[in-house]
C-alpha cells in the first residue's frame, strides 16, 4: 500500500494545515510510502525553498514518479472513460495500485477517475 498526494494535499501542507502535517508524519513513521508525480509538483511549486519551506520539506519525504509516455497513455485512457479533462489527476489515479490511498482536495473528480480505473483505490478528502 502507498499513499498518493494531489496538489491540494501539498497546498494544505504548505499552508500549515496541522491535520495533514500530523497525518503525514504518522504515515511516514509507519513506513507507508508516499508518492506523487512530476505534474502535481508543477501545480504547486512556485518560489523555491525560501518561499515554500514546508513544501520543500514534504517533497523530500515523497517519491516523485516521472510523468512519462506510459503513464500519460494510461491517464489518457482514464480521461476517455470518465469524460473528464484533468490529466494531472488522471495520472495520479493511473499510477495508483489496488489498495492505495489518494489524499485530495478534489474528491469528486477523483472518485470518477477511480471508477473508470476499475481498481479499489481509497479517496481521502481533505
Amino acid at each position: 500500500m502507498s499513499v498518493l498526494l494531489d496538489a491540494g494535499a501539498f497546498i494544505a501542507i504548505e499552508s500549515g494545515y496541522q491535520p495533514i502535517n500530523r497525518w503525514l508524519n504518522g504515515t511516514r513513521q509507519s513506513g507507508i510510502p508516499l508518492k506523487t508525480h512530476g505534474g502535481v509538483i508543477a501545480q504547486v511549486w512556485r518560489g523555491g525553498t525560501r518561499g515554500q519551506t514546508r513544501l520543500a520539506r514534504a517533497l523530500r519525504m515523497v517519491e516523485t514518479v516521472p510523468l512519462d509516455e506510459e503513464l500519460g497513455r494510461q491517464a489518457g485512457l482514464l480521461l476517455a472513460r470518465s469524460d473528464l479533462s484533468d490529466a494531472i489527476d488522471a495520472a495520479l489515479v493511473a499510477m495508483a495500485d489496488h489498495g492505495d490511498e489518494i489524499i485530495t482536495s478534489d474528491p469528486d473528480d477523483l472518485f470518477r477517475l477511480v471508477a473508470a480505473s476499475q481498481r479499489r483505490i481509497n479517496i481521502t478528502p481533505l
